[in-house]
């Protein structure tokens, strides 16, 4: 199941989601200019569990204080496939929310679901020293917060399954909830079979998720 776009119009142009693309992107570039120091700048600059609850900097040194990797590994990206997965996500659903927060709330809501996206991470692994790096966690809450505001808008979706291949609206609520049950899923599967191994920072969505639905309803309460 791949979300192409959705029937949700904005009334204005989506200036930070169009940006945060850009930015990702163009950090994407920069990592794949270093060529065979592409892995230690991952270490580097990339959020290692152990390093913040052990208050220490592997080697290769990172920023100072390491805790500002919690910013760094969110535009950071592994490989050109999770950058494209992840910038489609927040191109698909990141610009009406976008519309709904205003530009400057959005920017601090992105920042804010990509914080509690590591730390969720951090707490369910926290001696991992594998770097996490991505998006994926700040987006989750993009997602989180896009499923409450809009429910029932309908986003065309790519399903494939054997010969079977359709583009087909679905409801966001589906969509969203089939997203979010699969990390779910995942999730505790890893903790079942932990290797201590890279991989999905699974917890980092299901965080970044709760966190951008709670934002949601707290701004819809007492701001909006």
């Amino acid at each position: 199941m791949f979300p192409i776009w959705d029937d949700v119009p904005t009334k204005k142009f989506p200036l930070i989601t169009v940006a945060l693309i850009v930015l990702n992107s163009i950090i994407y570039l920069y990592q794949v200019s270093l060529g065979e120091r592409f892995t230690e700048f991952i270490y580097s600059m990339g959020l290692l569990p152990f390093e913040i609850t052990h208050h220490i900097d592997l080697f290769p040194s990172g920023p100072s204080p390491i805790y500002l990797t919690i910013f760094s590994s969110m535009f950071m990206h592994g490989s050109i496939v999770h950058l494209l997965g992840n910038m489609l996500f927040l191109w698909i659903f990141g610009n009406n929310v976008e519309d709904y927060f205003g530009r400057k709330k959005f920017v601090i809501f992105y920042l804010f679901c990509g914080i509690a996206a590591a730390l969720t991470q951090i707490f369910f692994n926290p001696d991992s020293k594998v770097p996490m790096v991505g998006a994926s966690g700040a987006i989750a809450g993009v997602l989180g917060a896009y499923l409450l505001l809009y429910p029932r808008a309908k986003v065309t979706t790519l399903i494939i399954f054997g010969f079977f291949i359709r583009l087909i609206k679905i409801p966001a609520v589906v969509v969203l909830g089939f997203w979010i049950i699969y990390q779910f899923l995942y999730g505790i599967s890893s903790l079942a079979v932990n290797t201590g191994e890279g991989g999905v920072a699974w917890f980092a969505h299901i965080g970044g998720f709760i966190f951008g639905v709670i934002l949601i309803k707290l701004f819809k309460t007492f701001i909006a």
